[in-house]
């Protein structure tokens, strides 16, 4: 299991203004947080509750689908490209990047077992998508269309764009290439693969979009690079066990949840950082910032008043961002909470050789670069307690599929728990849609020519 140590937090170690008395808050809120670990319990299997993420694990017939869909493709592509942004996109680059060989697309086939090359076009920027294109060979590449409302516009255009190629190079075939992610019932895209028939999986009802990284979108394009799905689903749902526990002493999500909100409520803790020292967890961080924002960040709570509530999120990745914004960390506004993920067993030893002994660097050798990072991560923390900056840290045991499913499924629950303690719809993000609408609007979509009119005239006046 994931070792969690939040005791840099406590006041006892960073003193009483910036620490808080975890013996006394854990009792305090102890009552309060077993209602909020049950409430979620007994809701996640009722409509509109948005809690269906809770029982992703168990959903067997998913990942006996995908499995078999997986088997079916198997060596007959040599690129996988997702299409898909926010929730569509980050979890699955989060984990393929952490779990798959560094610099996978890189490699050559042999070495990467025959499996695809993965990429992800989570944005809509015209220079990418057009070099993209220019290296890929479409003819040999499976699509990913993954979009849960079924016209994120985003995706759709790059669906778009990359439909029209497909067919003038291969005709008819071009089908085959393709496999849509999308809501089971309604959506343009459900339409669109009925009707060109394509392959498709669905998104379980009541999963938002940043908490969908173990359903259909996550696990397809995991299966095609050859993760073991097995091994996410088996992660999963032994942490789940572990975070039903309405006892906070037991319950690490629930610890961080609480440390998290008094942070903020209580300490002006509004920043939440959030630093893994490996470069394959890099982008776990892109993830989490997502869930962190659009789930927190809210102007309304669940009794209508008005509490703009939020955590803002900063991602940085260790050691590189000692020498950048650890300086800011250590000596600037005391007003962020740290969070490191530090990994116990890397997967290769790096030797320093026994080289330059008459000079300063010569302590170096004999050790290991695993030895180095680590002792950057531990000496880190500590620093930061000299100057009475609290942290946590969440230790795994190395950087595999079990592991990596564990951290992000602790991340989700410690956030739902969170929204619960702050009273707000954790599940929503109302700030997307204005900004959304007025792209239909700007684009000429029917039915928002009034939105047209009014974002042009305010347009003018900026």
């Amino acid at each position: 299991m994931l070792k969690f140590n939040c005791r840099n937090t406590d006041s006892v170690i960073i003193g009483e203004e910036n620490g808080l008395d975890l013996a006394q808050e854990f009792d305090r809120y102890g009552d309060k947080i077993a209602e909020i670990i049950k409430s979620l319990n007994q809701r996640k299997d009722k409509p509109e509750q948005n809690l269906q993420w809770m029982n992703l694990g168990y959903n067997e017939e998913t990942v006996w689908y995908v499995k078999e869909f997986a088997s079916m493709v198997e060596r007959r592509f040599d690129n996988v490209l997702v299409l898909g942004i926010g929730g569509s996109a980050l979890g699955g680059l989060a984990v393929t990047e952490a779990i798959l060989k560094p610099y996978w697309n890189l490699l050559t086939p042999e070495q990467r077992n025959n499996y695809p090359r993965i990429f992800f076009l989570d944005n809509i920027d015209p220079d990418s998508i057009s070099a993209l294109l220019e290296i890929l060979d479409l003819k040999k590449t499976l699509v990913n269309v993954i979009t849960k409302s079924g016209d994120t516009v985003e995706t759709m255009s790059q669906y778009m764009i990359i439909k029209d190629l497909m067919e003038k190079e291969l005709g008819d075939d071009y089908r085959k290439n393709i496999v849509a992610t999308t809501d089971k019932k309604m959506g343009i895209l459900r339409q669109l693969a009925d009707q060109e028939g394509y392959k498709i999986f669905f998104v379980p009802d009541d999963v938002g979009g940043r908490f969908s990284v173990f359903s259909s979108v996550g696990l397809v394009p995991f299966a095609l690079v050859g993760l073991d799905i097995d091994k996410i689903i088996n992660g999963i749902k032994d942490i789940d066990l572990e975070l039903k526990s309405t006892d906070i002493r037991q319950n690490i999500a629930a610890q961080g949840a609480l440390i998290q909100y008094l942070m903020d409520t209580k300490k002006g803790k509004k920043l939440s950082v959030m630093m893994p020292y490996s470069n394959r967890l890099k982008y776990v961080s892109d993830w989490y910032v997502q869930l962190l924002a659009e789930s927190l960040g809210k102007k309304y709570n669940r009794n209508g008043e008005q509490v703009n509530a939020g955590l803002t999120p900063i991602k940085a990745v260790g050691a590189t961002d000692q020498h950048s914004q650890m300086q800011l960390f250590n000596e600037g506004p005391n007003d962020k909470l740290i969070t490191f993920v530090r990994v116990e067993n890397f997967d290769k030893e790096l030797q320093i050789p026994k080289i330059f002994e008459y000079t300063g660097i010569g302590y170096l050798g004999g050790k290991t670069i695993n030895d180095l990072i680590n002792a950057e991560a531990d000496s880190t923390r500590v620093s930061l307690t000299d100057n009475s900056r609290p942290s946590i840290t969440i230790t795994i045991d190395k950087i595999d599929e079990y592991n990596v499913a564990q951290l992000l499924y602790l991340l989700e629950v410690q956030t739902a728990i969170a929204g619960e303690l702050y009273n707000i719809n954790t599940f929503d993000q109302p700030g997307v849609e204005d900004s959304r609408n007025y792209t239909y609007a700007l684009l000429g979509r029917a039915g928002y020519e009034g939105s047209a009119q009014n974002i042009k005239e305010k347009m003018a006046s900026l």
